[in-house]
């Protein structure tokens, strides 16, 4: 999954905090591309390899998309963040922001995710 590279630095501001950042991605991306533009920072960011749990999702129809809203039981600094949840016959996954990158998590969501289908996908065969 493609990851935000850089943060605009503002004083006063903190980045930890940004939970409405997500970057999904369907088959747009080429992670056989080097990629360029930062020759200048001591560190050159790197496509990271397949993740291995959605292997069973390749190949699968979309059954159901939807959004999940994180309604945590006590204070939660999460309280409010959206999810993707993608579904399909081999299970389900969805992706969160989880600060600096995205989380892909697999099969049921935690109980304190309420989940809003879309009503998009295929019925099943």
């Amino acid at each position: 999954m493609p990851r935000r590279l850089g943060l605009r630095r503002r004083p006063g501001r903190d980045h930890a905090l940004e939970l409405d950042e997500l970057s999904i991605s369907w088959n747009s991306i080429d992670t056989t591309a080097s990629i360029t533009g930062w020759e200048w920072f001591e560190l050159t960011p790197a496509w990271s390899s397949a993740d291995e749990r959605l292997e069973p999702f390749i190949g699968q129809k979309l059954r159901g998309v939807a959004l999940l809203e994180c309604r945590p039981s006590r204070r939660d600094v999460a309280a409010g963040t959206l999810a993707v949840e993608f579904v399909f016959d081999a299970g389900r996954f969805h992706i969160a922001n989880a600060l600096d990158e995205n989380s892909i998590e697999v099969n049921e969501a935690h109980p304190e995710w309420v989940r809003h289908p879309l009503g998009c996908g295929t019925q099943p065969d």
